[in-house]
């Protein structure tokens, strides 16, 4: 199959964003901000430069597409990976987009459907809704998430915290509209109550993301590594966040 592709770059567009130390030698890590034109559509990407032996593309649960390079990579080999990928890349990014729209309307009815820990119950089996209004049930059924999500994340993470041999100094359910949890400078770590609505396994792998953060405090390959030897399918993880995480709301 024939693959037509208009490619530009513009100079202006590569910036130095951080120098590292790696290993006994001082290189630069550049961060280059590049753009390919694929089938009449725009795919913008960053282009992190490294000591590695080939090329590759990444792209996270919010869209924003990675690719990682060997250090004498030239601008045109990395283009060319892309343009190579654009259609499964595309494909990716529609997909996200698609998971971003807003949910439809819950429906508080006697017969509604709700998720928890990655099954669908209807709204009576969780709570009580006798005599309930709708802004009633809906506070109900929060507190419900809450305590869940506060159980059983105290649960998990006693056996993640042996493993990884970290331990925060505080753990918090949170409401969240932007993060399933997050670590803190001070090992301080919050989750999202609307993780109740998810299977155990994807709980866990929150929970090991963040637990990982209190010794590797960014997303480098060491912290991947980490959360890797503890949980090699996490990527799956992460997917099941990205294609389920619309509908894991109120």
């Amino acid at each position: 199959m024939e693959i037509i592709a208009h490619i530009t770059w513009n100079l202006a567009e590569l910036f130095i964003f951080r120098f590292v130390t790696i290993g006994r030698e001082n290189r630069e890590a550049w961060m280059v901000r590049m753009k390919i034109e694929f089938e009449n559509k725009q795919i913008q990407f960053n282009v992190q430069y490294g000591i590695r032996k080939k090329i590759s593309i990444h792209i996270d649960v919010g869209g924003i597409i990675t690719v990682k390079a060997p250090n004498d990579t030239s601008n045109e080999a990395v283009k060319r990976a892309v343009e190579q990928h654009g259609k499964t890349i595309m494909d990716k990014l529609s997909f996200i987009e698609k998971a971003k729209q807003i949910p439809r309307t819950r429906d508080y009815k006697e017969h509604g459907k709700f998720l928890h820990l990655g099954r669908y119950y209807f709204l009576h089996e969780l709570i009580e809704t006798q005599d309930l209004n709708e802004e009633e049930l809906r506070s109900a059924l929060k507190k419900f998430y809450i305590s869940s999500c506060k159980k059983v994340v105290a649960e998990r993470i006693k056996k993640y915290q042996s493993q990884l041999k970290v331990k925060p100094k505080t753990i918090e359910v949170v409401d969240s509209r932007t993060k399933w949890g997050s670590c803190s400078s001070d090992k301080n770590l919050t989750f999202n109550y609307r993780l109740a609505m998810a299977p155990i396994e994807v709980i866990d792998y929150v929970i090991v993301h963040e637990l990982c953060h209190l010794t590797h405090m960014n997303h480098d390959r060491s912290f991947w590594r980490r959360v890797g030897s503890i949980m090699p399918d996490y990527k799956d993880k992460e997917e099941y966040l990205a294609r389920h995480g619309h509908s894991m709301t109120l």
